[in-house]
């Protein structure tokens, strides 16, 4: 299939150059190829803010049931149920009404003193040491505590699960994802906990997912599945891990680049949970979603046919000049509104509200030890992944 167009830019979501500071590539698009074509990989893109916005409301031209990674929707593969992130209405529509029970609002403010005891544990030991890891010491750390909390895995294992799933996201330098969707979804590994909780309930998601009766798309009220339960539990892992730990990691490389921004925040505390909207809007940890286009469809006037893979590139959307006037400024004060990063539409992420205010708790913390910091470039290293972009490593020094 060819494309043709004007313009010489190029997006590649495995040039691990372009990784490194995608946002000058996603201005050109925006201005020049705002329907972008990659032959080599075979995907469509759009990067305006509105375009991005309109398409994630689509779901009846843009579906996710056969993946929302490019990797996944051009494998072409059976997604199991329970995969709520990969399922279009109706059986969405049951799945997601079933999660939003355990991530209710009152339920999610609950958690702040214990959230705020994590970074705590995480952060007092470092006191005086002269430096820390934002990801490793914080970022990899209070997220995992939280969410296996909330699902009830024991602490012992805690960090194993974390590492499954930040390892099925690595990529090598310059190529496609290889995990499978088993791999990357597959519940197996959680199958000793739903054992464990089916025998001794708790207050955990596990038990209530256990417990929870609804009725399914044929309209047979029943429970979930064993393995529709396993499904879940790792979808949840996951999605709590992997993109907060991103999140508390831009807070250090950014307010280092800001430090009289940073100084603020410090100063005043009132302004850290716009700051962390801004951090998600400018350096948002997924920055692009994938999409199964299910029947053609008109965009900038050409026809991107049924059967293409669309990304929306939501990394370029939360910085386009329309939407934010001088997108690439990062400014603590920005009336934001919305932003994309926690998508748009169905798919909206159930666990945005957990995600900002672990942000929120985790950024103030920071700030009462280490108002200053300087970042150790030499040391610190972007995570391989084309899905997820964010530090693996980010020492600073105090």
């Amino acid at each position: 299939m060819t494309v043709t167009s004007s313009t010489d830019a190029r997006y590649d979501p495995y040039d691990v150059e372009i990784n490194a500071d995608p946002y000058p590539m996603f201005r050109r698009l925006r201005e020049e190829a705002p329907l972008y074509y990659n032959e080599p990989y075979d995907f469509f893109a759009v990067s305006r803010y509105e375009d991005v916005e309109r398409g994630l409301a689509d779901k009846e031209t843009y579906i996710s049931s056969r993946g929302g990674i490019l990797e996944l929707i051009k494998a072409n593969i059976e997604i199991p149920p329970g995969t709520l992130i990969f399922e279009d209405p109706p059986i969405h529509t049951i799945h997601r009404r079933l999660l939003s029970r355990v991530f209710t609002g009152n339920r999610v403010a609950s958690l702040e003193p214990q959230i705020r005891e994590f970074c705590a544990q995480s952060l007092d030991p470092l006191v005086g040491a002269g430096r820390f890891d934002f990801v490793a010491d914080l970022g990899a750390q209070m997220p995992m505590r939280v969410i296996s909390m909330l699902m009830g895995i024991p602490e012992q294992d805690q960090e194993a699960v974390r590492d499954h799933v930040d390892e099925m996201l690595r990529t090598e330098a310059g190529k496609p994802m290889q995990s499978s969707i088993d791999d990357i979804i597959g519940g197996a590994r959680f199958a000793e906990y739903i054992d464990w909780r089916a025998e001794h309930p708790s207050d955990d998601i596990m038990t209530e997912l256990l417990n929870a009766e609804f009725e399914d798309e044929t309209g047979t009220v029943r429970r979930l599945t064993r393995d529709e339960i396993l499904t879940y539990v790792s979808v949840v892992a996951g999605a709590g891990n992997e993109t907060t730990t991103r999140l508390i990691g831009w807070a250090g490389k950014v307010l280092a680049a800001h430090p009289d921004q940073r100084r603020e925040l410090a100063e005043d505390p009132s302004l850290v949970p716009n700051a962390i909207e801004e951090l998600l809007r400018y350096e948002p940890p997924a920055p692009h979603i994938g999409r199964y286009v299910a029947r053609d469809v008109a965009v900038y006037g050409r026809t991107v046919p049924e059967g293409s893979v669309m990304l929306f590139l939501v990394g370029a959307a939360n910085r386009d000049d329309r939407r934010y006037p001088d997108g690439d400024r990062f400014d603590i004060h920005r009336e934001i509104r919305q932003h994309l990063t926690f998508g748009y539409g169905i798919h909206f992420c159930l666990g945005a509200a957990l995600a900002r205010l672990e942000g929120r708790v985790a950024l103030e913390e920071v700030l009462k030890r280490f108002p200053e910091w300087e970042v150790d470039s030499a040391n610190a290293k972007l995570a391989p992944t084309s899905t997820v972009r964010g530090w693996e490593t980010l020492p600073v020094f105090t």
